[in-house]
Parts: C-alpha cells; sequence; structure tokens
C-alpha cells in the first residue's frame, strides 16, 4: 500500500505524514498485489456486526486496535414509492453524526491515529466539519473547523459542541478552504477533498450496496458532486470489488450539481468560461457549492469509466422535491434533495426509464438545517441572493 500523486505520479510510504504532494497535485491510495489470502469471503463478512467495519481488510488501516469508530451501521434501504421497488433511497444520513461524511471521517481518523497525529485543521460546508469534530473527539484529537458564515446553525452548533475549535469565514466557501490550507502549512489537513484517505472510507458505500444487492448492483446510482468525495470514493469501491470479481459490473453512476454551481457539469460536457468565477449565486444546496474541485480531472474520469453522465438541476427543482420527500417521511437537507430532484428530471429526459433499477443516497438529516427548512417549506427562503465577496 502506498500514496501516489494523481499529477505527477510520484510514490511515498503510506506511514508518512502527507496529504499531497510537494508538486501540489492531490494523492490517492494504491494498494498492490493484491493478496486473496487476507481478502475474507462473502460468508465471512455476513457473520461478522453489521457495520462498515465488516469490511475493514479493505482500508488503509494496518492495525485495527487504530480503528475510530462511532458505530457506524449498515444503513437501510427504502422505496421512493410503495408500489415502485425499482428506485430504492439509500439512508445515508442514518450515520452517527447524521450524515454520509462519517463514512470517510471514520477511516481517515483511524489513520490519523495510527500515524501519531495529535492535531488537525479542516474546512467543511457543515458535514464533514461535524463528522470530523466528532471523531477528533473520539479520539482525543486537537481539532479546528473552518466553514463559511451562512453555514447552517444546525450544524455551527453541531461541530461547537463536540469541542472543536470553529472559525466562520466571510466569504465564499473557496474562500474558507484558503484559510484553512494557510493553517495546514503547520498542522496536519483532514480535508475531506484534499486527504486520500477520507475517500478510502467512502468505498464502504459500494461495499455495502452491492452486499444489499446479493453482490449485484443497480442499473444506476445517482450521486451528488460537490468537492467529489462521494463520488469518487464509490467509483473506487465497485471497480475494486470488480476487480476482484465479487461483481459483474459498475454501475452507471449519475452525477448532480446545481444550475449555478456546476463546474463538474462544465468540465464533462466541454463547457468553457461556465459560472467560472467566484461570484456564485445562493444556492439552498450548500454542501455542494464548490466551484472549483481540486479532484476534478478525477471525477470526470470517474464518469467516464462507469459509463455515466452528470446533470444540473435548479433550484425551485431541489425546493419542490423537498416539499415531496417530506410528504413522504423522509426528513433531509436541501443538499440531499439535488439526487431526488435529479431522478425525475433524468426520467423526464428518457436517460434512466422507469423500468431500470435505481439507488439514490439521501446523504444529510433534515435536522442539521430545520431553520432552512422551515423558511423553504413553510416560508419564503431567506438566503441571500449573492455570496458576500
Amino acid at each position: 500500500m502506498k500514496l501516489r500523486c494523481t499529477v505527477c505520479g510520484r510514490e511515498f510510504s503510506d506511514d508518512k505524514k502527507i496529504w499531497r504532494c510537494d508538486c501540489g497535485g492531490p494523492l490517492e491510495i494504491i494498494f498492490e498485489d493484491v493478496d486473496y489470502n487476507r481478502i475474507p469471503s462473502k460468508q465471512e463478512i455476513a457473520n461478522r456486526p453489521k457495520t462498515m467495519w465488516r469490511f475493514q481488510e479493505f482500508y488503509p488501516i494496518r492495525n485495527s486496535k487504530n480503528i475510530i469508530t462511532l458505530g457506524e451501521s449498515i444503513t437501510p434501504l427504502t422505496r421512493l414509492n410503495d408500489e415502485n421497488d425499482k428506485v430504492l433511497l439509500k439512508l445515508d444520513f442514518l450515520m452517527p453524526t447524521l450524515s454520509f461524511k462519517d463514512r470517510g471521517t471514520a477511516v481517515l481518523m483511524s489513520k490519523i491515529k495510527e500515524l501519531g497525529i495529535q492535531e488537525i485543521v479542516e474546512d467543511s460546508s457543515g458535514n464533514a466539519g461535524a463528522s470530523i469534530a466528532a471523531y477528533a473527539a473520539r479520539a482525543g484529537i486537537k481539532c479546528t473547523i473552518y466553514v463559511p458564515y451562512y453555514t447552517s446553525g444546525g450544524k455551527v452548533s453541531q461541530i461547537m459542541l463536540y469541542g472543536a475549535n470553529l472559525i466562520k469565514v466571510e466569504g465564499s466557501r473557496d474562500k474558507t478552504a484558503e484559510r484553512a490550507l494557510v493553517h495546514a502549512k503547520n498542522t496536519y489537513y483532514a480535508s475531506h477533498y484534499w486527504n486520500p484517505y477520507f475517500l478510502e472510507g467512502i468505498k464502504s458505500f459500494s461495499y455495502e450496496l452491492s452486499e444489499q444487492f446479493n453482490w449485484s448492483v443497480p442499473d444506476f446510482i445517482i450521486l451528488p458532486i460537490g468537492s467529489g468525495s462521494f463520488f469518487l470514493g464509490a467509483y473506487k469501491g465497485f471497480k475494486e470489488l470488480y476487480n476482484i470479481g465479487w461483481i459483474s459490473e459498475i454501475p452507471h453512476l449519475i452525477g448532480v450539481q446545481t444550475e449555478c454551481v456546476k463546474p463538474v457539469y462544465n468540465a464533462f460536457h466541454g463547457i468553457k468560461n461556465g459560472n467560472s468565477n467566484n461570484k456564485v449565486t445562493k444556492t439552498v444546496a450548500e454542501g455542494i457549492a464548490i466551484t472549483k474541485p481540486i479532484r476534478i480531472k478525477s471525477i470526470v474520469n470517474a464518469i467516464k469509466g462507469s459509463n455515466g453522465d452528470v446533470i444540473t438541476v435548479s433550484e425551485n427543482e431541489i425546493i419542490s422535491t423537498l416539499k415531496q420527500i417530506t410528504k413522504k417521511g423522509i426528513l433531509i437537507e436541501p443538499t440531499s434533495a439535488v439526487t431526488l430532484a435529479a431522478y425525475t428530471k433524468l426520467v423526464n429526459e428518457g436517460i434512466i426509464d422507469k423500468k431500470d433499477s435505481v439507488v439514490i443516497p439521501l446523504t444529510g438529516s433534515g435536522l442539521k438545517a430545520y431553520r432552512e427548512l422551515q423558511e423553504i417549506l413553510i416560508g419564503e427562503y431567506k438566503g441571500d441572493s449573492k455570496e458576500k465577496s
């Protein structure tokens, strides 16, 4: 197992306390020749406790004594409509801190403990910051979290209650990342988009879902794209399972961005200068408002590798979808609604047939953004029309 730069190809030992290459490129984890004697059988996995750690041999943790866990359970699947069992929602907001980010954080923080790191910094629009803060508290590691000024109050409170040092930043999400990068010159960067170990934990989604499908896969999976960690981690997980022969195909992965923040959509479809500046129109989907994903080339390659696509949804489509899904008894944050909005659009445009099997992960709980949901679902949304500069 080693670290490899996705830009220059330089390789590093996994015992080095680094989060990016000297050339400035993002790193990825490379597992060398697969030791099939180390991989458990499907039956052995089935007999283990129903947590993401049932797949621990696939994660880059050398010693299980270093595992930091809050009991990350297997998240359930439920039908979108009672009469339609082809479209399943995977309730990933039922992780310990109420977002899917705990998958990546659990592995990242376990590796941080294994490396003997005592202090970390992270930037986030909310969910990743809350997750990192919680697991840092569990591990007894000092933690500073940078968030944009507009981050939902519920997420801000969550970060503070876990005991992290919280710093709010005036300006865009990208400016928040810039502030954290300055801090990271002297402190280990536990970034959910820069740090390669975070992606390794997200792979658990793919292993888990494949097992729930009796070691098969749905036709389509619809995933939100902000920094791209969910999309990349999911693709890597399915690719690994395909390479060892546990699944016979990789599902079509469909990425979703908003109409006002769509750098991956522009890159994939060859659109130049599409909202490339930092003055981003305010979106209710704050969790994916990333204008410059640092792994954008890898994301585009993953879309192509899964024979997938990326589409955009409007603010009105997101809000309409939120109203509809809440009436079905499911309370999610606005960012989670982009995938559901995309499903309707994909069916209407003929990209997905109603006979296709589809999985739609719901990534964050509505309890984290209850005030915003009250404005959106009960009153008029009062978010700023534009980001502050």
